[in-house]
């Protein structure tokens, strides 16, 4: 098997937890090291790693064959152009871009060079929207009325992260949480009609936003995205309503707190939600009516890695693709120009 060798960007958070503990162990991958302005970490935890001082002396590491831009989000277009312009592989994470322009010209330099170009949308492996898209696919719920996905917490403090915290391109929790249930609801349902914004600041001191309220308008049917920081009670993250019978799920993944806790991720047993957090089928089936709990998937992160190996190696499509990414941002400008007029925005 052919090993792709990948650098990360950064080796804060996300590089710890989210993507080189799968590099390590995914038979596809060999993790090559990773750019560190200050610390240097990566060596400890993966002694064969390389520590690059500079972005230019990653790029100019020819053996590389992709790049990981794990950066704050108003990073993102620059370093990943760098990297396609290098002729390297690139994937980056949520939110793909700060524009729509930024996430068209990425798609656009990546075709003309011929490189692959994904965006890191883990949370379309995760354990609970594995589950409900299951159950849309089997189509028990008849004609979809109405549907709400909720990314909520309850954290009034403000991030000790700066980049998350300032008036910049990327910050805000639209294009943090935003970008995921964004995603998902595209992924399930589409591409909307229209929507309707409200963006707001509940925070003390925040300057940031963090709360939104998306309704996406489809011809037949509604889609609510909701995030906030002050849900101390959640209601569930999945609502799906349908004529025939309703889907409820909360949001139960564990593999970002495993991964937290320094467990390493295997494909057996990994990504097993606790049995409570099942979700709830009421519908009608062969004309019976049904009330049960549906057993929760395994969530796992190395299908998306699967995924990424297939199209770098064999030149299968990107498990999420540059035009997701794209269609992604095109929401979330649309949700800035809505909330700013207090219009519905038609696309």
């Amino acid at each position: 098997m052919k090993k792709i060798k990948t650098a990360l960007l950064s080796y804060g958070m996300s590089g710890k937890v989210f993507h080189a503990p799968f590099l390590a162990l995914h038979p596809g991958f060999e993790l090559a090291g990773s750019w560190e302005r200050s610390k240097k970490l990566v060596h400890e935890d993966y002694p064969e790693a390389r520590s690059y001082d500079s972005l230019e002396a990653l790029l100019q590491d020819a053996t590389l064959d992709l790049v990981i831009v794990n950066t704050p989000v108003e990073t993102h277009f620059d370093y990943a152009k760098q990297a396609l312009l290098a002729g390297k592989n690139v994937l980056v994470e949520k939110a793909f871009t700060t524009t729509v322009a930024e996430a068209e010209e990425l798609k656009a330099l990546a075709k003309e060079h011929g490189l692959k170009l994904a965006v890191f949308q883990n949370r379309r492996w995760d354990s609970d929207f594995k589950t409900v898209k299951q159950v849309l696919d089997r189509d028990i719920l008849g004609e979809i009325v109405e549907a709400e996905i909720h990314f909520d917490r309850y954290n009034p403090n403000l991030s000790p992260k700066i980049h998350k915290e300032t008036a910049n391109a990327g910050a805000g929790i639209l294009k943090d949480l935003g970008s995921h249930i964004i995603d998902q609801a595209l992924t399930l349902f589409g591409f909307p009609e229209a929507l309707y914004a409200d963006i707001r600041v509940t925070r003390d001191h925040s300057i940031v936003d963090d709360y939104f309220d998306l309704l996406l308008y489809y011809p037949r049917f509604r889609v609510r995205l909701k995030a906030g920081f002050f849900v101390r009670e959640a209601l569930p993250s999945y609502i799906i309503h349908g004529k025939k019978g309703s889907f409820l799920k909360s949001r139960g993944d564990v593999q970002e707190d495993e991964l937290k806790l320094g467990k390493k991720p295997n494909r057996e047993q990994w990504g097993i939600e606790p049995d409570y957090k099942a979700g709830l089928l009421h519908t009608e089936v062969n004309s019976v009516v049904i009330r049960e709990i549906v057993p929760t998937l395994h969530g796992n992160y190395f299908e998306f890695f699967d995924g990424l190996y297939e199209a770098i190696a064999n030149g299968a499509e990107e498990p999420v693709t540059a035009q997701d990414g794209v269609n992604v941002m095109r929401i979330i400008e649309a949700a800035v120009e809505s909330d700013g007029g207090k219009k519905l925005v038609a696309f």
